[in-house]
């Protein structure tokens, strides 16, 4: 089983890894939050940290749960998957933004 973070759960300072498509990003996402896309991570694997609490976010937690065993499997001991996704995040009365720092929403 991965190991996995709810929302109430998470630490200010952990670092949320939104692995959404940009189209999604731009919708809403967590304010904070770094992106880098399910599908070009294997290029960029080396800007996820290694030296800190690490939470993967996706809509509803699938493609942030491969994720999470990806970089396991490569090494990293502290990812985790956010049970929900950002639907869950939006479930608990959390704001997601916009680029320019609207209000979002989940698509």
């Amino acid at each position: 089983m991965l190991p996995s973070a709810r929302v109430a759960d998470l630490s200010d300072d952990a670092y949320l890894l939104d692995v959404r498509e940009s189209d999604e990003w731009a919708s809403g996402h967590i304010e904070g939050s770094a992106h880098i896309p399910m599908s070009v991570l294997l290029p960029r694997v080396d800007e996820v940290p290694k030296d800190r609490d690490v939470v993967v976010v996706c809509k509803v937690g699938s493609r942030s749960a491969q994720v999470v065993a990806y970089l396991s499997q490569k090494g990293w001991s502290n990812v985790r998957n956010l049970d929900g996704g950002v639907v869950e995040w939006a479930r608990n009365g959390k704001p997601l933004v916009t680029n320019d720092g609207a209000p979002g929403t989940v698509l």
